[in-house]
Parts: structure tokens; C-alpha cells; sequence
């Protein structure tokens, strides 16, 4: 759907769920960020959602409620009474809101989710409906929250989108058969406009129909109808259909959905439509298109300048990319049950980042192989110690530093520093009080520090039981006395090596021979920091010495016979030819005759092995 609609900002009404019924398709979208206003008490009722496009837009508040009664996630405070500089601001004053229906149950049916952007304020909203008496207070009181909220807001200062399902008519034109339904009802046309709900959309509006003198506190219109103004005569331009008579077919419904903006914003926008060929509810969508680049403050500026935090785009480029330390608290990818996931794919390619700040532990001085935080765990990376065994780059702010933490000098014989014959030692020779850990857990956590350092060269990460393994010549002794002061750095493991081929030196042969005037071996010129190539997997039976060291020795597999199988090897053209299996051990042949006169045959029980590759033809039950 997302990718259809080709939208930045969705903004959806009458989700209809509750909190536990969050999944995964709903908050872990790729590239999306998402916030949520769920009812408190009644059950699959109302609800609201906002999805933001992370690469092009990112709030830098948000908030759940109108009125700004409700509290952050894990928090006593109401958001209207946060500091300042974390409020959007706008919230309703006493007077300004009428004292039959409280704030708190106003914001009790998640009807409302605000976001505040550089640019402007977005408040998406499902405004309650028209349906018994028994609701008119309730939803009069809500249309008042929302017509004090925009206007606070726009009297600080600030531009605001108000955009939803309103449950509201504007006009003649917004509706279809009115002429009739006002005959049974026996209202005149100024009758019909004169509801309260009909009067606060025609105040708040450029252009709205007002019949009689306008309200106290509004007298100007402050919000422009998007669709309106880009199609100010256009008939049958309904949104919403009734279900029960099958209305959408012969288009016979209303248009209470809108797009509304404030003047300063008003010119972003190229154009502004309803898409009622989208079928999937009793509503279609609205949408509004804004300018790639706008007028604000007298300079032509890229929207994405004005649509994410300061730092994240310059002039239209990107200097950063969105990370989960953006999401706001009301995000819905921190509720527990969604924090920290990410997908397998990530995990097996995702670029490796950057190398991480040098870091020591107060009992040891040695290298330790720790995962990046931006990188999956999978992939496992070196963190040097010291600045004289991290090779140094151009953009590494580290490399120009002076470290603060006393560190061991590197090992001299550091071309590959992860040889079983030249460990550093586990702990220091002598450690003072001062050093020496307290407790337990610490000196255990000192031990498995250190020790994954020096281990670390025969262990393999998962990605690379995927990649071909190039064969390393063993440094020689000449290269090893050249090499003790620049060199690779004390610590780093296979496994961050065997990231990409690129970086791991090409084996001589007549066709490549080495250079002769080198000073310096093929592991120091290449960078680590290469990025893994992913455009190729291979088959695991590349690798099958190494699986076997992490899986183990193979167990046999026994047969129905309670016997151990016997491996065969498949000989028959095809996919699978050349690929083994297990099978019984028995003879595949009649094995005698039974006393009834039927013959009897050995079973056959086939066990496929992970290098097998059913195809249609072969059926996985043996």
C-alpha cells in the first residue's frame, strides 16, 4: 500500500484496534516511522495513525490528544506540562473550553495525533460523528477542542495542517441529494448550515458559508480547503459512501474529508485531490502534493530543509541518515514488544559503518572484538585500542587525538595479530589495587574480554560461512621485521577481515606476481573498512569445513529400523546430482516372502541434507 500510494505522510482514522493487537506489518515497515492514538477503555473502536517517511520527513515532537491532558509513554506528566522547548504549544486555557465534558475524556477514545514539524504542526484527527443525542454534547465539546487548539496555535506563530475525517459538510456542493433530505426533514437550506458542527467548519475556513454574525473568538478563518481551492467548482467530490444501500457505485455520498492549512503554507502546495478509484472502505483517500522546494523567509528552500531535525539535510542533501535514537517517545517502534528488532535481512547485509570509538577495561589492555552498534551482530568488528594500532584515515576524528587511556605497545610480529603462538597476555602481570576488580562478574567479564581478542581469529561470523574464503599467505620473516610499526592492529579478527575479499591479500602466482620495491604487506595497503560485496552467495557446500567446525561432528541418522543410515550420493542429471543423502542401510531389493505369500521390501527412509534442492518432481515425504 505504501509503495502505491507514493506518499511521505499517510495519515489513517478509524484503526480500530487496541494496543495488544500491534503486529509487526503495522510498526516494523521498512523505511516508516509510525505514532498511534488508541481509545483507552472501549474495545476495537476509533483510532488514529500517522506514518512518516523517515527518508524524507521526521518530527521533532509529537504528541496523542487534543488537548494535551494525556502523558508521554512512561511518564506522569501531561505533555502541556512539559518544559517549553518539548511542547508543541496551543493548549486549550481555561474558558476556552466548555465544562460538560472533561479534557481527559475528550482524549480518551484515541482520536487525535499531533505532530510538529520544522515547517509546520500536523494534526491528524477523527472527529466524532453524528449518530443519537446521547453523543451531541461529546461531540460539540470536541469540535470546540480542535478549533481552540488550531487557532492557540496559529496565534503563536505557527503554520498547521488539520487533516482527517472531520464528519462534517461544508457546503451543497459536498453532498449529494440535499435537496431531498432537507424536504423530509423539513430545514431550510440556512437551517442545515446553522448546526454547530456546520458553523465551526465555515469560521475556521477562507470562504465558508456563515450564516448570521460569526462566534465569539471566531471571527477570522484561519485554515484553507485544500481540495476546494484547487477545484472550487467540482460536483460529486464525496469521499465517504454509505455501505448498507451500496452508494460508492452510483457515487451518492458526502465529502467529509479534508485537507486544511493556514495561510502561511498555503502556496507550498501544487495540488490537492480526492482518489476515489481506491477501493478497501467505506472512504477514499485525500491528499495534498507540496513543492520541492518553498518560499520561507524570503529564500527559495528544499522542503526536506524544513520537514526533519536541524543537521539531517543542508540545502537539500542529506548529512545523515535516521536512526532510532531520532524516534521520538510516542514512536510506536519503542514499545517494548517492538524495540531493538530488526529484519534477517539486515542482518546479513547490511554495510558495516565506521569503527567505533577506542575503548579499554580498567583490567586489561588488550584488544577486544565488539559489534557496532549500526552494524548487525553478525558481523563481527575490530576495535582497536590505541591510536598507534587503529590505521588511521582521513575522516577518523580518533587518528588526530591523542588518547587519554594508557594502552600495551603492539605485538612486533602484527601482520596477522591474531596467531595462536602470540596472545596477549590475559591479565596484567601485576595489577594494583586501584585496578583490580571487585567483584566477580568482573574479572569474569575481564577474562572473556580478553580472551575474545586472541580467540577471536579462529572463530568465523555467520556471513562468513556464505563468502569464498581466499587463502592468506603466511607472512614471512623479512615482511614480519618490516611490518612492526604499521601494521594491522593488535586484535582483529578473521571474521572482520573475511568481510569482503577485496581486503584480504591475492596469492602469488606466476600471472600476479608481487611488487617488487613493496615495503609493506598486502594486509596494510588494503583497508578493512571495505564493504562487503553482496551481489553473490554461495552454495554452503563452499564452506563446508567451516560449518562443520561450528555445527560439530556429524551425527548419523538412524533409520525406522533403529540402524544407523548409510550416505549415498545422487547420480541422476538434474538439479541434485552430485548432492547426498542418508538413507537405510538395508537392501532396496525383495527380502523374502512372507508366510501369507506377499513379498517383503526393506523401507526406505530418505533424510535430506541441507544440501539437498527438492525439486517439483521429488516428493519430501521419501
Amino acid at each position: 500500500m505504501f509503495d502505491t500510494l507514493e506518499a511521505d505522510i499517510v495519515i489513517m482514522q478509524e484503526a480500530k484496534i487496541q494496543r495488544k493487537d500491534l503486529q509487526d506489518d503495522m510498526v516494523l515497515i521498512p523505511g516508516w516511522d509510525v505514532y498511534f492514538s488508541l481509545p483507552k477503555h472501549k474495545k476495537g473502536y476509533s483510532g488514529v495513525a500517522i506514518y512518516t517517511r523517515s527518508s524524507k520527513c521526521v518530527p521533532i515532537r509529537a504528541e496523542e490528544g487534543i488537548t494535551g491532558i494525556l502523558c508521554p509513554p512512561n511518564s506522569s506528566i501531561s505533555f502541556r506540562d512539559l518544559p517549553d522547548d518539548q511542547q508543541i504549544g496551543g493548549y486549550p486555557i481555561p474558558g476556552q473550553l466548555s465544562v460538560e465534558v472533561d479534557e481527559a475524556t475528550l482524549d480518551s477514545e484515541g482520536r487525535c495525533v499531533i505532530l510538529e514539524f520544522p515547517a509546520f504542526v500536523l494534526i491528524g484527527v477523527y472527529s466524532p460523528a453524528t449518530r443519537d443525542e446521547s453523543r451531541d454534547e461529546f461531540r460539540q465539546a470536541y469540535i470546540d477542542a480542535m478549533d481552540v487548539r488550531v487557532r492557540n496555535l496559529v496565534a503563536m506563530g505557527k503554520q498547521v495542517i488539520l487533516t482527517g475525517d472531520l464528519n462534517i459538510i461544508r457546503s451543497e456542493l459536498d453532498t449529494a441529494g440535499l435537496a431531498e433530505r432537507l424536504r423530509k426533514e423539513e430545514l431550510s437550506l440556512d437551517d442545515f448550515f446553522s448546526s454547530p458542527s456546520r458553523r465551526f467548519l465555515n469560521q475556521i475556513v477562507f470562504g465558508g458559508r456563515v450564516i448570521g454574525g460569526r462566534d465569539e473568538g471566531r471571527e477570522e478563518p484561519v485554515l484553507w480547503d485544500l481540495c476546494r481551492e484547487f477545484h472550487p467548482n467540482r460536483t460529486g467530490m464525496y469521499t465517504c459512501w454509505e455501505t448498507r444501500k451500496n452508494c460508492r457505485p452510483g457515487n451518492f455520498g458526502s465529502r467529509i474529508d479534508y485537507v486544511l492549512c493556514s495561510s502561511g503554507i498555503k502556496d507550498w502546495f501544487l495540488d490537492s485531490n480526492i482518489q476515489e478509484g481506491l477501493l478497501g472502505s467505506d472512504h477514499c483517500p485525500v491528499y495534498a502534493t507540496m513543492s520541492d522546494t518553498v518560499n520561507h523567509n524570503d529564500a527559495t528552500i528544499p522542503i526536506t530543509d524544513l520537514m526533519n531535525p536541524k543537521g539531517m539535510f543542508n540545502n537539500g542533501k542529506r548529512q545523515r541518515d535516521w536512526t532510532i535514537k531520532d524516534a521520538l517517545p510516542t514512536s510506536a517502534k519503542l514499545i517494548p514488544e517492538f524495540s531493538n528488532r530488526r529484519s534477517i535481512k539486515d542482518m546479513f547485509f547490511k554495510k558495516p559503518t565506521a569503527a567505533a570509538k577506542p575503548m579499554t577495561t580498567a583490567t586489561t589492555t588488550t584488544t577486544t572484538a565488539t559489534t557496532n552498534s549500526q552494524v548487525s551482530p553478525s558481523l563481527t568488528t575490530a576495535v582497536p585500542t590505541s591510536p598507534e594500532q587503529a590505521p588511521s584515515t582521513p575522516n577518523d576524528p580518533a587518528s588526530s587525538q591523542p588518547s587519554s587511556q594508557t594502552t600495551a605497545p603492539p605485538s612486533s610480529n602484527s601482520t596477522l595479530a591474531a596467531s595462536p603462538k602470540k596472545q596477549p597476555p590475559k591479565r596484567p602481570a601485576a595489577a594494583s589495587p586501584a585496578t583490580r576488580p571487585q567483584k566477580k562478574g568482573k574479572v569474569t567479564l575481564a577474562k572473556e574480554t580478553s580472551k575474545s581478542g586472541a580467540a577471536s581469529a579462529s572463530q568465523g561470523t555467520l556471513k562468513g560461512f556464505f563468502k569464498p574464503k581466499t587463502p592468506v599467505p603466511s607472512p614471512s620473516k623479512e615482511s614480519a621485521g618490516m611490518n612492526n610499526t604499521s601494521s594491522t592492529p593488535t586484535g582483529i579478527s578473521t571474521a572482520s577481515i573475511l568481510l569482503s575479499t577485496e581486503s584480504v591479500p591475492k596469492p602469488q602466482s606466476p600471472n600476479n606476481p608481487p611488487p617488487k620495491e613493496s615495503t609493506k604487506s598486502s594486509a596494510t595497503e588494503t583497508p578493512l573498512t571495505t564493504a562487503p560485496n553482496d551481489d553473490k552467495v554461495f552454495d554452503p557446500i563452499e564452506n563446508k569445513a567451516s560449518w562443520s567446525k561450528l555445527l560439530g561432528k556429524r551425527v548419523v541418522p538412524k533409520c525406522e529400523h533403529g540402524e544407523d543410515c548409510i550416505s549415498r550420493t545422487t547420480k541422476k542429471p538434474g538439479v541434485n546430482c552430485g548432492r547426498s543423502f542418508f538413507m537405510c542401510a538395508r537392501p532396496t531389493g525383495p527380502s523374502g516372502k512372507k508366510e501369507d505369500g506377499t513379498t517383503e521390501f526393506c523401507c526406505r527412509t530418505f533424510i535430506w541434507s541441507s544440501e539437498w534442492k527438492p525439486s517439483s518432481s521429488v516428493s519430501s515425504s521419501g
